[in-house]
């Protein structure tokens, strides 16, 4: 039976929803204002035990022996750059297809950096490329787990041993993810979560940096807090002392018991966290199966996805709108969406100081004017992922070519 629909709401037609929905929200509940509140009755409200605690709470959780809670992922990165003594007549690859503080990172420490391009399944990094650009100056890969699919490790993890190179893991999107049954987190030399807001669980803003090398996590521990002691946060308590010596010129990449309290409460909830992403994922999957002009996310049956986003791809071909404009009717529909990324490559800083050339990014060229990011977390109810489902079907209607 085909489905009927009225005018769109960009016309003068009817909402699909009375009421926006948020392209993410956060699933804060009362375990979560409860930890906050105690924390904030404690009197650690700067770094203190939650924190340390976070850092070994998600080490354990992804299966690595260290962990250092920080305040962003983006910090965590730096460090680990910074403690491998990476800088200046130093390269570091990573992909373009990510977002800016993964090449950023690389910058600050003075090293080139060096994009390739993407698998046009997955849009991680495509090992061909890396093995292609990796030169006698090579330091360092940064692969970035795009979505939530984890990168092809076991290909990256082989050429940076070849070659004598550190992996770095961009894991912001794939907290509790798995590659042929081992956890992000296991993969690399060092990986990086985020605790974003929107992300698979939250502090707010924050991140932590997993390792299995205890020399190199107690580097980045003083790095990330002026250069100081590793145990800087007990010169407050009774375990402390007033004294401390600053051992290099570290950086405040320090989180927050606050946010810490947070995150802990939230670490608890993740595995439902996990399951409802997964579900909404797969309704979403069957929702669109029936529709040509929108190519579903792939999904490889090695990994345990994250789902922490939705993305999808228009088929321009069959539509007389393009994507901004497929957005805007969605938007009318009371749906909210992004897109995930803009190209590294595009952006005016990396375009024009660079020199970074669209050619040389042919598979991130031809995908990022189609793909776009559809509402995906956890408190999304059924009835929710049905009507951005039925929008999308509606702006599909009216927008197909004759």
């Amino acid at each position: 039976m085909t489905q009927s629909f009225g005018p769109l709401a960009g016309d003068g037609g009817t909402p699909v929803r009375a009421k926006f929905l948020p392209v993410g929200l956060p699933s804060i509940g009362d375990a979560e204002k409860q930890a906050v509140l105690e924390t904030l009755d404690s009197g650690w409200v700067t770094t203190g035990p939650k924190a340390h605690e976070l850092g070994n709470r998600i080490a354990q959780h992804s299966g690595a022996a260290h962990g250092l809670a920080v305040n962003s992922a983006t910090g965590a990165l730096h460090l680990a750059l910074v403690a491998w003594g990476i800088g200046p007549g130093d390269e570091v690859i990573t992909s373009t297809w990510t977002f800016a503080s993964t090449a950023n990172v690389v910058l600050h420490t003075g090293a080139t950096l060096k994009l390739v391009d993407v698998d046009p399944k997955t849009l991680n990094l495509d090992p061909a490329l890396v093995a292609a650009a990796i030169t006698p100056r090579t330091r360092a890969v940064i692969a970035v787990d795009f979505a939530g699919h984890p990168a092809d490790y076991e290909a990256l993890r082989a050429l940076c041993d070849q070659h004598g190179l550190k992996l770095l893991a961009d894991s912001a999107h794939s907290f509790g993810a798995s590659y042929k049954g081992r956890p992000v987190g296991t993969l690399a030399d060092a990986t990086a979560f985020s605790f974003y807001a929107i992300k698979n669980i939250t502090t707010g803003e924050g991140g932590c940096l997993v390792t299995d090398d205890a020399d190199f996590l107690a580097r980045v521990q003083v790095l990330s807090l002026h250069g100081i002691s590793k145990d800087a946060w007990k010169r407050y308590s009774s375990a402390g002392s007033w004294y401390y010596e600053v051992t290099a010129p570290g950086f405040k990449y320090n989180l927050t018991d606050l946010a810490a309290a947070l995150g802990l409460a939230q670490l608890d909830r993740w595995p439902d966290f996990d399951a409802r992403r997964g579900a909404l994922a797969a309704r979403y999957d069957a929702a669109f199966e029936g529709l040509p002009e929108l190519a579903r996310p792939f999904a490889s049956p090695d990994v345990h996805h994250a789902w922490h986003l939705y993305t999808v791809r228009l088929d321009l071909a069959k539509l007389t709108v393009d994507r901004a404009r497929f957005l805007e009717l969605l938007k009318a529909e009371n749906i909210g969406t992004t897109v995930n990324f803009i190209p590294v490559h595009k952006h005016p800083y990396y375009r024009d100081a660079l020199g970074f050339r669209p050619e040389d990014f042919p598979v991130a060229e031809r995908v990022y004017p189609s793909i776009f990011t559809l509402p995906l977390y956890p408190r999304m109810t059924d009835a929710d992922l049905d009507d951005v489902v039925t929008a999308i079907r509606k702006v599909v209607h009216h927008s197909l070519r004759a």
